[in-house]
């Protein structure tokens, strides 16, 4: 054994005796994580490694500057079954593309908890940091990077759950794969503070109950926070800005909070010859078959649809928004009306023509968004290209002349008259 083999194996027999907390592995990089005893830290040297890693004891791994751990286009780069498992520091690099096998940058199994990912950067890999029904993980400040050669269908997510609680998911930024997090099944997590970009959804939820989604950041991302089949969420003080289809999309969800959130410049998709893709129409808050939610304090801004409601979506408290030049402020296809106040307290829409005489702060005439026109060309799309004729113009006057004939729709009793204060910069940075 040369003095460079006698060293390592000293290191180790100290380490598992306790006094050697670190092992430095600088060419089998591998072997020493296999023979590396239970609770100790392995610094990976600069340079580049070609691994696949298997962490199956309670073990950190720590990168030194310019540390760089590739897996050469197969399987996984780093694989974890153990608990008590850190990942830090380290560029993990160039994951398999199978997307039947799950090819990750790192794979956390369902016999693995308390495990930390931090402060890496994760790039050319089809699924980021994919956990697998672990619990109490953290993902935090890491940079991942996805496949941009490959179709989205055929890409991974940046950050993966499924079937996992407890965890927290903080920091990081995540592009250029399918969506940026995608959460499955997976009860008790928090999500925050994350920046994604160049994504299918910011933030994908499916089947999961009682998650903060809290200060993340979405732009650029055919949709921003699709939000589906899930309960007892609170969406709280999240961005999405310049996203295609949709900001928020509440899809037969139920009981949750969406509150404080700044959705704007959702435009929409348009095909070759100038038409709105179908789907794609470019709404700020779409509300899909989803009931007792309360959407509060949100800024929703110069989109071509502010909200759209429909498919059963009642029982929904909506007040203290603010509806800043929307091309459409409301888009509401339901059959019942509803009042969207609280407490004397409506929303603040930019384009109300309403009055304040004693000075209260709420408009002393209802505000209705919709009217019976509206509704008919929802229904009946062609019908738009009698919007300037004669007919279409009676009937808007038939209706404001005699409400009776207005079809139920939505209207705000106390509607604001000045915008609420947290939106009041933001809004105004928006028109200038």
């Amino acid at each position: 054994m040369n003095s460079r083999g006698r060293w390592l194996s000293c290191c180790l027999l100290l380490a598992s005796a306790g006094f050697c907390p670190a092992v430095h592995a600088q060419y089998d990089l591998e072997k020493a994580v296999a023979e590396a005893p239970a609770g100790a830290t392995i610094n990976v040297p600069a340079g580049v490694h070609p691994v696949h890693l298997q962490l199956k004891r309670p073990i950190s791994l720590v990168g030194d500057p310019g540390a760089v751990l590739d897996g050469s286009g197969k399987g996984d780069v780093i694989r974890v079954s153990a608990s008590h498992v850190r990942i830090s520091g380290l560029t993990i690099r160039h994951s398999g593309p199978d997307l039947t096998m799950e090819n990750a940058g790192i794979f956390i199994e369902r016999t693995a908890n308390q495990v930390d990912v931090s402060n890496n950067t994760i790039e050319d890999v089809l699924f980021g940091v994919y956990l697998d029904g672990a619990s109490n993980v953290t993902v935090r400040a890491n940079t991942i990077t996805g496949m941009p050669e490959l179709r989205v269908p055929d890409r991974g997510d940046g950050i993966h759950l499924w079937n996992d609680t407890d965890c927290t998911v903080s920091g990081n930024e995540v592009s250029k794969t399918r969506d940026g997090i995608y959460v499955y099944i997976s009860p008790d997590n928090t999500i925050e503070n994350n920046r994604i970009h160049d994504v299918r959804y910011g933030v994908h939820y499916m089947y999961s109950e009682r998650d903060v989604l809290q200060g993340n950041i979405s732009y650029g991302n055919t949709a921003g926070f699709a939000l589906m089949a899930s309960n007892h969420l609170r969406v709280i003080g999240n961005q999405a800005w310049d996203d295609r289809s949709y900001g928020i999309l509440l899809n037969y969800i139920n009981d949750s909070e969406i509150r404080d959130n700044e959705v704007r410049n959702i435009r929409g998709q348009f095909d070759a010859e100038g038409h709105v893709i179908v789907g794609a129409e470019g709404k700020a808050i779409f509300v899909y078959l989803s009931q007792g939610n309360a959407i509060v304090g949100n800024l929703l801004a110069h989109s071509r649809i502010g909200i759209h409601v429909t498919a059963g979506s009642d029982q929904n408290d909506i007040h203290g928004n603010a509806f800043v030049d929307n091309q459409t402020q409301v888009m509401y296809v339901q059959n019942s009306a509803e009042e969207w106040s609280l407490r004397h307290r409506g929303n603040y829409w930019s384009d109300y023509l309403g009055w304040d005489l004693n000075g209260d702060g709420v408009g002393d005439i209802p505000y209705r968004p919709n009217d019976g026109v509206d509704v008919l060309l929802w229904k009946y799309p062609t019908a738009r290209v009698l919007m300037s004729s004669p007919s279409i113009l009676l009937l808007r006057y038939v209706q404001r002349a005699f409400p009776v004939f207005t079809p139920p729709s939505v209207q705000d009793s106390y509607p604001l008259m000045s915008i609420p204060k947290m939106w009041s910069t933001s809004a105004d940075d928006q028109r200038h």
